[in-house]
């Protein structure tokens, strides 16, 4: 008697990726890991500040998080694993669902959804600008490949030898514009993603965005601004 074969059911996971509204949640769960991380590390940035010896006891201190339970660097490893995992989900769910909005658009809405489809390209472009900035940024201040002094362990010089020249402080302010867009927008959707807005809620939850995206810009920008002006050297 031949046996039925059964038709093997999808994962709630691959059934939660495979919707139009689990992408949203991935990429709005991941813009909230991400955003966590930036506000620390603004504030860790913002030591520079202090001069060489606090900062680079600050980057130090880092590679010693979890001692003596993990080992020299572990706890910076894991953050780098997350915070890459965090940029590949949300990319690709952002990828995937502009090629779904792009499928489904009739052609006869193309006036009315005008307003929407800028705020889409603001985000789009911004998070290809966004994914460039991370590439370089890891190439100069972590493996220090492109940095003009490149000096292991000696963070706060390698800072400022990089925003000393007028590409690699260029560079960061582009991508800190561009960041600023990406929070005013990524946070209101988020929060739209995760069932946080309401009528009421709304104009605080807005106010929070541009808030939160002006802080931050701010706080990322002064730094290479003060290289650049020389206020820090």
């Amino acid at each position: 008697m031949a046996l039925a074969t059964r038709t093997a059911r999808p994962s709630i996971l691959r059934l939660l990726w495979q919707s139009t509204v689990g992408k949203k949640a991935v990429m709005a769960t991941t813009g909230v890991v991400m955003l966590l991380y930036l506000v620390v590390h603004m504030l860790g940035n913002l030591k520079i500040f202090f001069g060489a010896e606090e900062f680079n006891g600050y980057s130090a201190w880092l590679r010693t998080i979890g001692a003596p339970a993990l080992h020299q660097s572990w706890f910076l490893w894991i953050v780098r694993s997350v915070l890459a995992a965090s940029v590949v989900l949300h990319g690709v769910a952002a990828y995937q669902l502009s090629r779904r909005d792009i499928a489904a658009r009739p052609r006869s809405y193309a006036h009315k959804r005008r307003r929407a489809s800028y705020a889409t390209r603001t985000m789009r472009w911004g998070g290809v600008i966004l994914g460039l900035f991370v590439v370089w940024h890891i190439l100069d201040l972590t493996t220090l490949t492109v940095n003009p002094r490149a000096e292991a362990h000696h963070p706060y010089e390698n800072l400022v030898a990089s925003f000393s020249t007028w590409y690699g402080g260029g560079i960061y302010i582009v991508a800190m514009l561009a960041l600023c867009l990406h929070i005013h927008h990524g946070f209101w959707s988020a929060a739209q993603t995760l069932g946080a807005n309401s009528a009421r809620r709304d104009r605080v939850l807005k106010a929070a965005a541009a808030a939160l995206a002006l802080i931050l810009t701010i706080g990322f920008l002064s730094v290479p601004v003060a290289v650049m002006t020389g206020l820090v050297s």
